[in-house]
């Protein structure tokens, strides 16, 4: 009987990491749960089945990020894919009154800490054995519409999501031919509580946001979990460096609307 697949998932106790998670135990994937909040994480971990592990990790920390995945490669016996997803709420003022080290720490969590998270993970891939297509491990990053549009006061974010891009382009064409694909999916508003938080602040206006958007509603955070899945799975074998956009329309939207549907 062959071994289930192991996937490790930065940021999971919470929102579409959370979601994440569940769609991937659900399928059948022994899932390592990484987060911040080491008690959560396991307590997390322990709501999916004995099969699964949560372990504490601040991803934007060299040493805590191969403690983690030292631990979870050392449990598990393998890593089959990464899901970088931990990442912390924006500055939510004018650039003016931005500090440099709420941008700096921005930066360090979203986009450096997605490159020590890969870096440490691919160094397990490369010495996996690969399957029949010569594949060894599957990563992908959380880049956002963010990585796109220009967004007011949203600098260290945008910045930090462009760059998710590059460097998943970056990777994959490093490592493909050693067997690791790497790919990006670039969510649009998703209905989690942070997003339901940030209307309450009045930071989002969620009436606007689904008016923009072409299918008229915000995510559910399963709907993100299930691309992503799609990518780190074998059905997409042979699709490395793509980003795929999990918007709803929202980047492509362009003039209000002007014409109403007749049907």
């Amino acid at each position: 009987m062959p071994v289930p697949s192991t996937i490790l998932i930065t940021g999971a106790a919470n929102g579409i990491g959370w979601a994440t998670a569940c769609h991937m135990a659900q399928q059948g994937w022994r899932v390592a749960i990484l987060d911040l909040d080491a008690t959560l994480a396991s307590q997390r971990a322990a709501a999916l089945g004995p099969q699964h592990l949560g372990l504490g990790c601040d991803v934007s920390q060299e040493n805590s990020v191969h403690h983690a995945v030292n631990a979870a490669a050392s449990y598990f016996g393998r890593i089959d894919a990464l899901i970088n997803n931990a990442g912390i709420g924006e500055q939510t003022v004018p650039t003016l009154q931005q500090t440099a080290a709420g941008f700096n720490r921005l930066l360090s969590i979203h986009l450096g800490g997605a490159f020590l998270m890969s870096q440490a993970v691919a160094a397990h891939m490369l010495r996996q054995a690969p399957d029949a297509r010569g594949n060894r491990g599957a990563i992908l990053n959380t880049g956002s519409i963010a990585s796109f549009v220009g967004i007011p006061a949203r600098n260290a974010y945008s910045a930090a999501k462009a760059g998710l891009l590059g460097m998943t382009r970056a990777m994959a064409v490093e490592w493909g031919a050693q067997g690791i694909r790497v790919n990006a999916i670039a969510p649009g508003y998703v209905a989690t509580a942070l997003t339901l938080a940030l209307q309450h602040k009045g930071v989002l206006n969620l009436e606007a946001i689904q008016g923009h958007t072409p299918l008229g509603r915000l995510a559910d955070p399963e709907e993100i979990a299930a691309a992503a899945a799609f990518l780190v799975s074998p059905a997409a074998s042979y699709i490395t460096g793509t980003t795929l956009a999990v918007d709803g329309g929202w980047a492509i939207k362009g003039n209000p609307d002007t014409v109403q549907d007749a049907s």
